[in-house]
């Protein structure tokens, strides 16, 4: 009887193997000449050698699945098992609207037309600012976006950030340290985040610095390459500071800046930074512009309503 040990790197154990060890079990049941084991990130066979050859077959097909869509469904399942299964097999219909599969198999897409320009504006450039009233998707799309390129390995890394700027109110008394501080104004970026990767890979990944999620200002003096950078609430953000961000940007980078103009947190005499750049940068190739409107609003129904009230009234 013969022996080997794989060794799963590119995927959580509790990802592969799914809840109460059910894709293990399916497993088991299709080779039942084989004995299979699985500690932590190796798994542990032996049997037959060709058997073991078309376990790793089945098992590579599977965590290339994971890794696209974040979960397999039982008519993948079986087309994976019927021994006639090719990739086409197991792939989730597509959809042009599609941007990725989330956690649990959620479903991210495109839900706007506006939301649609976006991706397709930014496959074709390197700084796009999306720019709309809230609720309107822009960060959510924006996160996917870097998500996506993030698992296709077209990037080593994704940076987000934030002006440190709050509205009406002061960091200087709020308790904590400066993490404790700061965090509650990048909690919508964690937030869009936790819908797109595990729980393990995330935090892997902010540990190792492979996703950064920090205050605009902490980008002074980088270069940032290789990486989706997003900068969101870019309103909040003076001229000079806009232009130390957008300076920034390295080799093989992509920079997508979302703001509302209707939300400007700054004192009364400091001009937004993407006020500014709305006038001066939409001319140059490379840079494009996507504005968003409360028809593109995917929160509450009323939220709608509430922007155009708002707008109707000055």
């Amino acid at each position: 009887m013969n022996s080997r040990e794989l060794l799963i790197e590119d995927i959580e154990p509790a990802q592969l193997w799914g809840s109460h060890n059910k894709h293990l079990k399916t497993f088991q049941t299709h080779f039942p000449k084989l004995k299979i084991l699985s500690r932590g990130h190796t798994i542990f066979l032996s049997g037959d050698d060709t058997e073991m050859g078309i376990f790793e077959d089945k098992l590579e097909k599977l965590i290339k699945h994971l890794n696209r869509y974040g979960s397999i469904g039982e008519v993948q399942m079986q087309a994976l098992f019927s021994g006639i299964a090719t990739e086409t097999d197991l792939q989730i219909t597509e959809n042009s609207d599609i941007i990725l599969h989330g956690n649990g198999g959620k479903i991210i897409r495109a839900k706007t037309p506006n939301q649609r320009k976006m991706v397709e504006l930014l496959a074709n450039n390197d700084i796009l600012f999306a720019i709309g009233p809230a609720g309107t998707g822009k960060t959510y799309t924006a996160v996917a976006l870097a998500v996506k390129a993030l698992k296709n390995k077209e990037i080593k890394r994704i940076i987000l950030a934030r002006p440190a700027v709050e509205a009406g109110e002061s960091l200087g008394f709020l308790p904590g340290d400066l993490k404790e501080k700061i965090d509650p104004y990048l909690r919508p970026l964690y937030d869009a985040l936790d819908d797109m990767i595990q729980p393990e890979k995330l935090k892997q990944f902010i540990e190792t610095r492979v996703i950064e999620i920090a205050p605009m200002a902490f980008m002074r003096g980088r270069t940032l390459d290789n990486a989706y950078v997003i900068l969101d609430e870019a309103q909040n953000a003076t001229d000079l500071q806009l232009k130390m961000f957008l300076t920034r940007m390295g080799p093989n980078a992509k920079f997508i800046i979302t703001g509302d103009l209707t939300q400007i947190d700054l004192p009364k005499k400091q001009q937004s930074g993407l006020v500014k750049a709305v006038n001066i940068l939409e001319n140059i190739d490379g840079i494009v512009f996507q504005y968003l409107t409360y028809e593109d609003v995917v929160r509450h129904k009323l939220v709608k309503d509430i922007i155009k009230a708002y707008d109707k009234n000055g």
